[in-house]
């Protein structure tokens, strides 16, 4: 799925509160990071497939680097930072895979984290991440990675070819993994009754994506030139955000999906596109790991699901009640299965038919959304304290807006990566995220809540 204008790359960024030191930085990631094997290894293609080969002459050194931000630096530097190291393409030969420390950013320094999505997908690489941070400056003993995960706040990360036979069977396959033994079910009728109910279900859920319309033309539907811009909000409190859910019988994703859209028409609405009773679509990943999955598992077990977003609602409380009433629909849809499966069919198709399906695919949405359960305690990296996470997930097709949330220690983190030919400056959209979640405040405040009635 990559493409010249938008590799699929995962993105993060620590900052923490106190300088890093680059060789303690390189110690850590030898120690816990290339515990796991495969990134020692590259990925190769050819007709039959994809398989890692592990690369020669590996030198850590050429994946850990060392870059330094002026004197007076701020936040617009370091995102500007962020926006080429996230256009750079990566080093042919060698493992698909960097760290960036910056110096002299604020009063401490950042890391810049790049992984392929063919390693793993956000789920396990936040996961793989988290196993590099001790909960104390001291530090836990190395070369054994600690897994921790915060537990999801009801998040999304937890909660097109036409209907073509072979690809409907494909994706029954490879998604739902609905047929294993036949003659298992032909001796448990009951199951295989309850397997055919799923089947038509997941039928079904195929021709309803099929059939989904393009979106929209917007700003977001735009030629796309390769070159990312990065940007993040002001942290919301996460206990704010619990107590208006709770308050207007809404869950914080409701909250924060609403408040994304909000954001999005004000700023379309500012560059000249008429939005008004307008709805575009976000692709959010879906997790789809079993319970007994050990959470720094490598690979990607994601489904998608389409969010249609009422970017053109612009009474805060109308857009969230709409908001939460896609949410509720989407709980009970097989849509999120229905979906990697059909990404695993279009796998094993030419490339060809794969490209088509893909561009088919990305129509039908104009960005992807996700949203990560970070830690709540405080965290430490080779002795300095994380003061901010950030991720920025990649998108596919013609789709060239990303948008990422994660918590950490009671805050919710909003960034946006996104290509320079569709937002030029990305830091005017984020900067909206904030002033729709106080409309919210000030409307729940009010007395507005009984507007649910």
């Amino acid at each position: 799925m990559d493409r010249p204008t938008h590799p699929m790359v995962v993105v993060g960024l620590i900052v923490f509160e106190s300088a890093l030191d680059l060789a303690r930085l390189r110690e850590r990631i030898a120690a816990r990071f290339l515990a796991f094997e495969r990134f020692r290894c590259c990925p190769a293609s050819d007709a039959a497939g994809a398989t890692w080969i592990e690369a020669g002459g590996f030198d850590i050194q050429d994946h850990v680097l060392c870059t330094r931000l002026a004197p007076g630096a701020g936040q617009s530097e370091l995102e500007a930072l962020v926006g080429e190291v996230a256009s750079t393409p990566f080093s042919p030969g060698r493992p698909l895979w960097t760290f960036h420390l910056v110096e002299n950013y604020q009063a401490g320094s950042a890391v810049i984290v790049r992984i392929h999505h063919c390693y793993a997908d956000g789920i396990a690489l936040i996961q793989v991440l988290l196993a590099l941070t001790d909960e104390s400056p001291a530090g836990a003993g190395a070369g054994h990675p600690v897994q921790r995960a915060g537990k999801s706040d009801e998040g999304l990360a937890d909660s097109m070819l036409g209907l073509l036979p072979e690809l409907a069977a494909l994706t029954l396959r490879g998604g739902a993994q609905l047929i294993e033994k036949g003659i298992h079910y032909a001796l448990h009728p009951l199951e295989a009754s309850s397997l055919a109910r799923d089947a038509l279900g997941i039928v079904g859920e195929l021709a309803h994506i099929t059939a989904l319309s393009d979106d929209p033309r917007t700003h977001l539907k735009q030629p796309l030139v390769g070159i990312r811009r990065a940007a993040w909000a002001d942290p919301l409190s996460l206990e704010e955000l619990h107590t208006i859910g709770h308050v207007l019988g809404c869950t914080v994703n409701d909250v924060l999906v609403s408040t994304l859209a909000g954001a999005l028409g004000s700023y379309l609405e500012s560059q000249g596109d008429k939005i008004a009773g307008l709805t575009i679509r976000a692709t959010v990943p879906v997790n789809l790991r079993t319970s007994g999955t050990p959470p720094a598992t490598l690979g990607n077990c994601f489904g998608l699901v389409f969010v249609e977003l009422p970017i053109g609602i612009r009474h805060p409380l109308e857009r969230l009640y709409t908001v939460r009433r896609t949410m509720q629909a989407l709980k009970s849809s097989p849509q999120a299965q229905v979906t990697l499966g059909l990404l695993t069919a279009l796998g094993s198709l030419p490339a060809a038919v794969e490209d088509q399906a893909m561009a088919l695919f990305s129509a039908k949405a104009s960005l992807v959304a996700s949203n990560l359960p970070g830690p709540r305690e405080p965290l430490h990296l080779a002795g300095a304290r994380v003061a901010q996470l950030l991720f920025w997930v990649p998108s596919a097709g013609e789709i060239g807006t990303g948008v990422s949330m994660i918590s950490y220690r009671g805050q919710v983190q909003v960034g946006i990566i996104v290509d320079r030919g569709l937002i030029p400056r990305p830091a005017q959209l984020v900067g909206l995220i904030g002033a729709e979640f106080e409309k919210l405040v000030l409307l729940v405040l009010l007395g507005g809540a009984s507007l649910n009635a």
